[in-house]
């Protein structure tokens, strides 16, 4: 989820792209004008929706589970909003069955879900937890049953709190930690999983948990912050060569926050920091997997290895020649320059956008850009060439409630993703090789700092009475989307 949570403050403020897609896909007049009124879907589209372990799962310290950083973050008084923590959050470890069966009754074929890595390793090594397996075995043989692809997420920033207590990302060895995890989950999961995604947003739990300090940790160090970006890349490289050693047949890729950036004012300087924003935020861990190397001109060449404690060999260890990337858009952000920071996106000061501000927000405050999910999905399709493109998160925060009538009319989450549905149709008649769609989030559930205060959820959750699911408005016009392969 990025993006949904602290990111409002940080990647959404409004207005247009600096970068606008650069060459090499085809565009026909027609195509896009015919992918504007009625946006077509590809035959053999995939249509699904999202959904994060400590987001939904709740059961915090059953069968075996160990502590989490955000377990630790959450039960630190202060750090989420009105106190709330993820103890039991949707409860889907209980009620995973009818969380399936409302994805079927929508007409799902793709759900996106994470491993929780205390749960399956409580200390962040050693053993399985057999119990932790056996949950996955179950959710997973589930969605199999409803015929539904499970598309599981490795890390999904519950990092367990012993290998914080050593570390944590800024130390080279939760690399190996990952990839011994990565093992042990697809060793047992592989017979029944085909794709799996390493890391979702690399970008957010490093920056945001060790730069900027609103997520687990909490820390505001810059320097710690830069080498946690590392690590994750070795990781990643480390965690697919894992994979592949269980079974080289399995398809393996990540999930990266993308948007596009604009410079605050028309200014050399401020124009120079949202090139420097666009290539960390979006292609710091996607050029070192496919390429070995990080985007130039993002930090001093001369201090580049220093920063990220880069050493010998590393530019082979990063390497992972994924096999699909998933994107994940919501808004775009505004960028100064800042001298008294190395990298914009390390700046705690985000940059408000000018006022008046035309573009209108979400209940989260961030602003709806559409046509900023075309140009960023067919300008990372220009980095990634022919490489499969999966959208495994978008969505929008608007907090409805249960009306008199026991229903949720949430009509202006159908706008939003009506909108940027038809701006996904017409990058796909453009070129870009997207597969999928998962929409953020199938339930309401716990935001990371916000708490329960945004619901991006196709089903509402009574938090405060039982948990009672109640399918909005959004869930049947979705499902009307998916059995018609195309928005109108």
């Amino acid at each position: 989820m990025r993006r949904r949570d602290e990111l409002s403050s940080a990647l959404a403020a409004g207005g247009s792209a600096i970068l606008a897609p650069r060459g090499g896909i085809a565009k026909t007049a027609a195509g896009v004008a015919r992918a504007a009124l009625t946006g077509e879907f590809p035959k053999d589209f995939l249509w699904g929706a999202a959904t994060s372990a400590y987001q939904v799962e709740g059961a915090w310290n059953v069968d075996g589970r160990g502590e989490s950083i955000w377990d630790r973050y959450a039960h630190t008084p202060g750090k989420i909003k009105l106190g709330t923590n993820g103890d039991v959050a949707c409860d889907s470890y209980h009620r995973y069955a009818e969380d399936i069966a409302l994805a079927k009754r929508l007409g799902m074929k793709t759900l996106r879900y994470s491993i929780a890595w205390p749960r399956v390793q409580p200390t962040g090594s050693g053993p399985a937890n057999a119990k932790g397996l056996d949950f996955y075995k179950r959710f997973t043989d589930a969605l199999l049953e409803a015929g539904i692809r499970p598309f599981p997420t490795l890390y999904h920033w519950d990092l367990p709190q012993a290998l914080e207590d050593k570390g944590g990302w800024p130390n080279r060895d939760t690399a190996a930690r990952l990839a011994d995890y990565a093992q042990i989950v697809v060793a047992a999961l592989g017979d029944r999983v085909r794709q799996w995604t390493i890391l979702n947003e690399p970008y957010v739990f490093t920056v945001l948990g060790y730069g900027v300090g609103i997520h687990a940790p909490g820390y505001k160090d810059p320097a710690a912050c830069l080498r946690a970006t590392h690590t994750a890349n070795l990781a990643q490289g480390m965690a697919f060569r894992a994979i592949k050693g269980v079974n080289s047949r399995l398809e393996v890729g990540g999930a990266y926050s993308v948007g596009p950036t604009r410079p605050l004012a028309p200014t050399d300087a401020d124009r120079a920091a949202a090139e420097r924003q666009y290539k960390f935020a979006n292609l710091w861990f996607v050029e070192p997997a496919l390429h070995g190397r990080y985007p130039e001109g993002v930090l001093p060449a001369d201090k580049l290895h220093a920063l990220l404690d880069f050493r010998a060999g590393d530019e082979d260890l990063v390497r992972a020649p994924l096999e699909f990337i998933g994107l994940n858009y919501y808004s775009f952000s505004y960028v100064r320059e800042d001298t008294r920071y190395l990298v914009p996106g390390l700046n705690p000061e985000w940059a408000t956008p000018p006022k008046p501000d035309k573009y209108e927000k979400t209940d989260f405050g961030w602003a709806i850009y559409p046509e900023g999910f075309y140009e960023i999905v067919t300008d990372m399709a220009k980095h990634t060439g022919r490489v499969p493109l999966e959208i495994t998160e978008n969505g929008a925060a608007y907090n409805t409630e249960v009306g008199a009538d026991g229903q949720v009319h949430d009509e202006k989450r159908i706008a939003y993703t009506r909108s940027h549905l038809l701006e996904l149709s017409r990058a796909i008649r453009d070129g870009a090789p997207v597969r999928a769609y998962h929409h953020w989030s199938l339930l309401d559930n716990f935001e990371w700092s916000e708490g329960f205060t945004q619901r991006f959820g196709l089903v509402h959750i009574d938090f405060e009475h039982g948990q009672k699911r109640v399918p909005k408005d959004s869930a049947a016009w979705y499902a009307k989307v998916i059995a018609a392969n195309k928005v109108t």
